[in-house]
Protein backbone atom coordinates (compact mmCIF):
# COMPACT_ATOMS: atom_id res chain seq x y z
CA UNK A 1 0.00 0.00 0.00
CA UNK A 2 1.24 3.51 -0.90
CA UNK A 3 1.23 6.35 1.88
CA UNK A 4 -1.77 8.10 -0.06
CA UNK A 5 -4.04 5.79 0.42
CA UNK A 6 -3.37 4.66 3.94
CA UNK A 7 -5.49 7.54 5.64
CA UNK A 8 -8.81 5.48 3.83
CA UNK A 9 -7.47 2.12 4.96
CA UNK A 10 -7.19 3.62 8.97
CA UNK A 11 -10.14 5.93 9.13
CA UNK A 12 -11.75 4.22 11.67
CA UNK A 13 -8.81 3.77 14.16
CA UNK A 14 -9.18 5.43 17.19
CA UNK A 15 -4.63 4.26 18.39
CA UNK A 16 -1.98 2.66 15.92
CA UNK A 17 1.64 2.20 15.96
CA UNK A 18 3.91 3.12 12.81
CA UNK A 19 6.98 1.14 12.94
CA UNK A 20 9.44 0.18 10.54
CA UNK A 21 13.47 -0.16 10.72
CA UNK A 22 15.61 2.25 10.62
CA UNK A 23 15.44 5.10 8.11
CA UNK A 24 12.28 3.76 6.43
CA UNK A 25 10.39 6.98 6.78
CA UNK A 26 8.32 6.78 10.23
CA UNK A 27 8.25 10.42 10.41
CA UNK A 28 7.56 11.37 7.25
CA UNK A 29 3.83 8.80 7.21
CA UNK A 30 3.49 9.82 10.43
CA UNK A 31 3.57 13.66 9.51
CA UNK A 32 1.19 12.50 6.30
CA UNK A 33 -1.12 11.25 8.94
CA UNK A 34 -1.41 14.24 11.37
CA UNK A 35 -2.11 16.75 7.91
CA UNK A 36 -5.22 13.80 8.48
CA UNK A 37 -5.81 15.09 11.76
CA UNK A 38 -4.37 12.37 13.64
CA UNK A 39 -1.55 13.07 16.79
CA UNK A 40 1.71 11.79 16.98
CA UNK A 41 3.85 11.08 20.34
CA UNK A 42 7.11 9.96 18.88
CA UNK A 43 8.42 7.30 21.39
CA UNK A 44 12.21 7.89 21.20
CA UNK A 45 11.49 11.29 22.19
CA UNK A 46 9.86 9.89 25.10
CA UNK A 47 12.70 7.27 26.23
CA UNK A 48 15.09 10.46 25.52
CA UNK A 49 12.70 11.89 28.63
CA UNK A 50 12.22 8.22 30.25
CA UNK A 51 15.94 8.86 30.46
CA UNK A 52 16.04 11.71 32.07
CA UNK A 53 13.74 11.08 34.25
CA UNK A 54 16.06 8.19 35.18
CA UNK A 55 19.41 9.83 35.11
CA UNK A 56 20.00 8.74 38.78
CA UNK A 57 19.06 4.89 38.58
CA UNK A 58 21.00 4.49 35.08
CA UNK A 59 24.04 6.32 36.22
CA UNK A 60 24.28 4.27 39.26
CA UNK A 61 23.37 0.51 37.69
CA UNK A 62 26.05 1.22 34.82
CA UNK A 63 29.01 3.06 36.34
CA UNK A 64 30.76 -0.18 36.89
CA UNK A 65 30.32 -1.91 33.37
CA UNK A 66 31.26 2.34 32.05
CA UNK A 67 34.51 2.42 33.91
CA UNK A 68 35.63 -1.31 33.02
CA UNK A 69 35.18 -0.33 29.28
CA UNK A 70 36.55 2.80 29.64
CA UNK A 71 33.35 5.11 28.37
CA UNK A 72 31.90 8.15 29.89
CA UNK A 73 28.08 7.71 30.27
CA UNK A 74 27.67 11.34 32.69
CA UNK A 75 27.93 14.36 30.96
CA UNK A 76 29.70 17.34 32.82
CA UNK A 77 26.26 18.83 33.49
CA UNK A 78 25.46 15.28 35.31
CA UNK A 79 23.18 14.33 32.44
CA UNK A 80 23.51 10.83 30.71
CA UNK A 81 25.34 10.12 27.87
CA UNK A 82 22.86 8.54 25.14
CA UNK A 83 25.15 8.05 22.75
CA UNK A 84 28.17 6.70 25.06
CA UNK A 85 25.46 4.67 26.99
CA UNK A 86 24.30 3.20 23.45
CA UNK A 87 27.82 1.97 22.73
CA UNK A 88 27.84 0.47 26.53
CA UNK A 89 24.55 -1.17 25.86
CA UNK A 90 24.27 -2.43 22.03
CA UNK A 91 27.05 -4.99 22.49
CA UNK A 92 25.59 -6.61 25.59
CA UNK A 93 22.22 -7.63 25.66
CA UNK A 94 21.74 -8.70 29.08
CA UNK A 95 22.70 -4.90 29.68
CA UNK A 96 20.71 -3.41 27.39
CA UNK A 97 17.77 -5.79 29.18
CA UNK A 98 18.56 -3.70 32.57
CA UNK A 99 18.44 -0.74 30.98
CA UNK A 100 15.21 -1.38 29.52
CA UNK A 101 13.99 -2.78 33.10
CA UNK A 102 14.99 0.75 34.06
CA UNK A 103 13.18 2.67 31.67
CA UNK A 104 10.26 0.86 29.87
CA UNK A 105 8.12 1.45 32.97
CA UNK A 106 8.79 5.52 32.60
CA UNK A 107 8.22 5.34 28.43
CA UNK A 108 5.00 3.38 29.13
CA UNK A 109 3.77 5.68 32.13
CA UNK A 110 4.63 9.04 29.79
CA UNK A 111 3.15 7.51 26.33
CA UNK A 112 0.10 6.37 28.77
CA UNK A 113 -0.28 9.98 30.21
CA UNK A 114 -0.56 11.49 26.74
CA UNK A 115 -3.30 9.27 25.34
CA UNK A 116 -5.49 10.39 28.62
CA UNK A 117 -4.79 13.78 27.84
CA UNK A 118 -5.86 13.33 24.41
CA UNK A 119 -8.96 11.04 24.38
CA UNK A 120 -10.78 12.38 21.80
CA UNK A 121 -7.91 12.27 19.45
CA UNK A 122 -6.78 9.82 16.65
CA UNK A 123 -3.13 8.62 18.36
CA UNK A 124 -0.28 7.41 16.28
CA UNK A 125 2.76 5.39 18.52
CA UNK A 126 5.47 6.41 16.60
CA UNK A 127 8.23 3.49 17.62
CA UNK A 128 10.26 0.99 16.47
CA UNK A 129 9.82 -1.78 19.14
CA UNK A 130 6.57 -0.95 20.92
CA UNK A 131 5.83 -4.36 21.20
CA UNK A 132 8.54 -4.48 24.16
CA UNK A 133 6.09 -2.61 26.03
CA UNK A 134 2.97 -4.57 25.75
CA UNK A 135 0.84 -2.54 28.15
CA UNK A 136 1.32 0.35 25.26
CA UNK A 137 0.77 -2.38 22.27
CA UNK A 138 -2.70 -3.42 23.82
CA UNK A 139 -3.57 0.04 23.19
CA UNK A 140 -3.43 0.21 19.59
CA UNK A 141 -6.01 -1.61 17.10
CA UNK A 142 -3.38 -1.59 14.61
CA UNK A 143 -0.02 -1.56 13.49
CA UNK A 144 1.22 0.30 10.45
CA UNK A 145 4.85 -0.66 9.13
CA UNK A 146 7.27 1.59 6.69
CA UNK A 147 8.90 -0.29 4.09
CA UNK A 148 11.53 0.99 1.98
CA UNK A 149 14.35 -0.86 -0.01
CA UNK A 150 17.51 -1.26 1.20
CA UNK A 151 19.66 1.17 -0.21
CA UNK A 152 17.42 3.80 0.07
CA UNK A 153 17.56 3.48 3.52
CA UNK A 154 20.89 2.99 3.84
CA UNK A 155 21.47 6.37 1.55
CA UNK A 156 18.57 7.82 3.96
CA UNK A 157 20.72 6.61 7.33
CA UNK A 158 23.59 7.88 5.90
CA UNK A 159 22.82 11.61 5.38
CA UNK A 160 20.58 12.24 8.18
CA UNK A 161 22.60 10.23 11.04
CA UNK A 162 26.41 10.65 9.01
CA UNK A 163 27.06 7.64 11.30
CA UNK A 164 30.36 5.06 9.58
CA UNK A 165 28.11 2.25 7.32
CA UNK A 166 29.59 -0.23 9.51
CA UNK A 167 27.23 1.18 12.86
CA UNK A 168 24.44 1.65 10.05
CA UNK A 169 24.57 -1.69 9.17
CA UNK A 170 25.05 -2.93 12.44
CA UNK A 171 21.48 -1.28 13.71
CA UNK A 172 20.28 -2.63 10.23
CA UNK A 173 21.08 -6.36 11.36
CA UNK A 174 19.50 -5.68 14.76
CA UNK A 175 16.14 -4.94 13.54
CA UNK A 176 16.02 -7.38 10.88
CA UNK A 177 13.29 -9.45 12.97
CA UNK A 178 10.60 -6.76 13.78
CA UNK A 179 7.93 -7.98 11.21
CA UNK A 180 8.22 -11.30 12.96
CA UNK A 181 7.88 -9.47 16.62
CA UNK A 182 5.43 -7.89 15.43
CA UNK A 183 3.18 -10.73 14.32
CA UNK A 184 3.22 -12.08 17.42
CA UNK A 185 1.37 -9.50 18.99
CA UNK A 186 -1.63 -10.59 16.81
CA UNK A 187 -2.37 -7.13 15.87
CA UNK A 188 -3.25 -5.96 11.92
CA UNK A 189 -0.25 -5.13 10.56
CA UNK A 190 -0.78 -2.67 7.31
CA UNK A 191 2.57 -2.59 5.29
CA UNK A 192 3.27 0.83 3.28
CA UNK A 193 6.11 0.83 0.93
CA UNK A 194 7.78 4.50 1.15
CA UNK A 195 10.22 4.64 -1.78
Amino acid sequence: MKVNTLGKKINNLSIICVTGQMAAGKNYVCSQLEELGWLATDLDLTAHKAIELCTKEILESFKGEAERSGILIQNSDGSVNRRNLGRLLFKNPPLLARQESIIYPKITELTKEFVAQNQNKKIILNATVLFKTPELMNLCDAIVFVKAPFFTRLIRARNRDHLPFRQILRRFYAQKSLVKEYKKTGKEIIFVQNF
